[in-house]
């Protein structure tokens, strides 16, 4: 805890000045200021643009976007209540809890544990975003598409960020309480943490002021085909909320589990043990340098933050957490280019407020690194995305072709991109492109795990290797 202040004012100037130069039709940027009295703690909202191009409604404080991946520390957080209870432990296996439990891969199906669904290491391929209807049953019934989904990875063997885990945890919780996920988010955490406009089904959230996302940015924004994803998706992905209702989520994590006015939702040693380490990553440069039990951990300069982001369908969701300092930033935004706007603002606001400097921006070398594919090239798929790699002269390439339900919402769903090399061993080799025209670098790592599997790890996700 520390007694920073914060110039609202300047950080609305900032704020209005980068989502105009990054396009981004509107935006929430909150800031939670924590005490070691949680009575004193403080919340600013700041806002800027409309929630909707088309409508032209401006975007308040009550403004609910949704705040995609972020939803997962809430599933995690239900689960960790569930360890509290001592109705599950994080090595408890899966097909106990759901004997039903079908996998493409048997082996995986006997040894997996909540503690890989929580950490991103339990192999199931990641993004399959099956409809499953609207029904109470959806997670049930997405539960039962799990025996066509491929392993992209042995159980433990790597990192590769996962969907369709978090959705199969949800599923989990649900068995254990005897109700939907849905309700659980309602009766365990919004509820008695009295997040007023927070919620995860369509039909509630459209009783607020709800943001739309745009697929394409100012100046010719184009406004998402759908509002939202399908239900079956929801403990990945479907909490909406406002900046305010996050942090208050927030500040109840940095006072040990419990909320402003008492309420337990954590046992400490739980909330400690969501933010400690759990997990390296393969690539260090995309998110973080570790997982925890839900939360991405970053190390900024020797500086541990917390924190998750989100993507909908045009919609964008950024939070970080100083846990030494008391701090937590959100931003959430309805389109254009969102990272770069949160990228460019949080460097600038952590430096300012808290004093410190963000992790160095991933970039490629000043010099020109001379470096072909080799071995690394070929084809990398998964169930929402194919990499291509391959050497155009003495260029190397990749094309990027989305694949599944996610192709039929992208504008762009085919693309190719120079790769431009930055480092290599005998292990691995890391080059890096512009993602979509954007200013920032995002890297592409080629590696082998320790058994020898070859990966292509680009977007968080781990794509193996195909003939």
């Amino acid at each position: 805890m520390t007694d920073f202040t914060v110039d609202t004012a300047h950080w609305q100037t900032r704020l209005e000045a980068l989502a105009d130069r990054f396009g981004v039709p509107g935006a929430q940027l909150g800031i939670l200021r924590t005490e070691a009295d949680a009575a004193d703690d403080h919340i600013d909202v700041l806002s800027h643009g409309v929630s909707r191009v088309a409508t032209g409604q401006p975007v308040t404080g009550a403004t609910v976007f949704q705040i995609g991946a972020i939803t997962k520390v809430w599933t995690a957080t239900l689960a960790m209540q569930l360890v509290d209870e001592g109705l599950l432990a994080l090595d408890t296996r899966v097909c106990d809890v759901l004997p039903e439990l079908t996998l493409a891969d048997k082996v995986a199906r006997e040894s997996l544990t909540v503690w890989h669904l929580l950490t991103h290491t339990n192999g199931i391929d990641g993004d399959v975003f099956s409809d499953t209807g609207r029904g109470d049953d959806a997670l049930e019934r997405y539960v039962e598409t799990l025996h066509a989904v491929a392993q992209a990875h042995p159980v433990g063997e790597t990192w590769s960020y996962s969907n369709s885990g978090y959705i199969l945890l949800g599923r989990v919780i649900e068995r254990v309480l005897g109700s939907t996920w849905d309700a659980a988010i309602r009766d365990r955490i919004a509820g008695p943490l009295g997040l007023a406009r927070t919620s995860t089904l369509p039909e509630d959230a459209l009783l607020q002021d709800t943001a739309l996302g745009h697929v394409v940015g100012l100046p010719h924004p184009v406004p998402a085909p759908v509002w939202a994803m399908p239900r079956s998706v929801g403990p990945a992905g479907l909490v909406n909320s406002t900046a305010a209702d996050l942090l208050t989520f927030v500040q109840a994590h940095l006072h040990g589990g419990t909320g402003l006015s008492g309420e337990r939702l954590l046992m400490p040693e739980s909330a400690r043990a969501m933010a400690a380490h759990q997990v390296d990553l393969p690539d260090r440069e995309s998110l973080g340098d570790s997982w925890g039990l839900g939360w991405i951990r970053f190390d900024w300069n020797g500086e541990r933050l917390l924190g998750h982001d989100g993507a909908t369908v045009g919609q964008h969701a950024f939070l970080r957490i100083l846990p030494a300092q008391g701090l937590a930033v959100t931003l959430l935004a309805n389109g254009g280019q969102s990272q770069d706007l949160f990228e460019t603002l949080f460097r600038e606001f952590f430096a300012d407020v808290a004093g410190i400097e963000a992790a160095p921006a991933f970039v490629p070398p000043a010099e020109t690194v001379d470096l072909t594919l080799g071995a690394w090239e070929g084809s990398y798929r998964g169930a929402a995305l194919q990499l291509d790699a391959f050497m155009e002269g003495p260029h190397p390439r990749m094309r990027l072709t989305m694949l599944g339900a996610l192709a039929d919402l992208d504008p762009e769903p085919v693309q190719e991109y120079e790769l431009t090399a930055v480092e290599a061993n005998d292990s691995r080799q890391v080059y890096a492109i512009r993602f979509r025209g954007g200013e920032t670098w995002s890297p592409v790592t080629f590696y082998r795990s320790e058994s020898g599997g070859a990966y292509a790890h680009f977007g968080a996700r781990a794509l193996p290797a195909v003939d």
